[in-house]
């Protein structure tokens, strides 16, 4: 047994370990992430899957978290984006035509990217999915769980600066928590996470 200030020294050590542990799931800076300071970003339009309930909640909470984190000259929100690919027509192949292709096959197409720039006056954009959105039962364990997935893209170059994923899942007994409180949660925590 272990007493005395060596006693003490360990304890110390594993309660700073036990704290460093608090980040998020999954975290990659590209080399020249410290370099990037965008003024401007826009959100694009989040991509929702299965979950289309969660898809202007969603929008809403990483605009409103980006703005409160007060890093940008400007944040662009998805609904001024959806309003501008309503009526322009190149910028509205020019995002969609960017999705599809770092979807399907991992692409940031870089010409597409400052498109998107240009289209909405930026430095970069957040491409924003939503991995989990739901109530589920995990071995008797009622659990409310939102999951999400952001890349940052430098317009100009689209270079993917940062990316990362995160979900955060609450146990609960009585009460279901509102997935919007826990959403806001999992933004707040992953963009901290961001390069600004």
């Amino acid at each position: 047994m272990i007493g005395g200030k060596a006693g003490l020294s360990l304890f110390a050590l594993f309660i700073i370990i036990l704290i460093g542990c608090g980040g998020i799931r999954y975290s990659r800076l590209a080399p020249d992430a410290e370099n990037f300071h965008p003024k401007k970003i826009v959100a694009l339009p989040v991509y929702v899957g299965p979950f289309e309930e969660a898809r202007d909640i969603i929008d809403q909470v990483i605009a409103g978290v980006l703005i409160e984190k007060g890093w940008f000259a400007d944040v662009v929100a998805p609904d001024t984006v959806k309003g501008q690919m309503q009526s322009n027509d190149d910028l509205r192949k020019a995002v969609s035509g960017y999705i599809a292709k770092l979807r399907t096959v991992n692409f940031s197409d870089p010409d597409l990217s400052r498109k998107i720039g240009e289209g909405y006056h930026v430095d970069a954009f957040l491409v924003v999915n939503l991995d989990h959105w739901d109530y589920t039962v995990e071995r008797e364990d009622k659990i409310a769980r939102v999951g999400l997935g952001l890349k940052l893209v430098e317009a100009g170059t689209g270079n993917i600066i940062w990316k990362a994923c995160h979900s955060i899942a609450e146990d609960y007994w009585l009460f279901k928590p509102d997935l919007p409180d826990v959403a806001e949660d999992v933004a707040k925590k992953m963009l901290d996470y961001m390069p600004h």
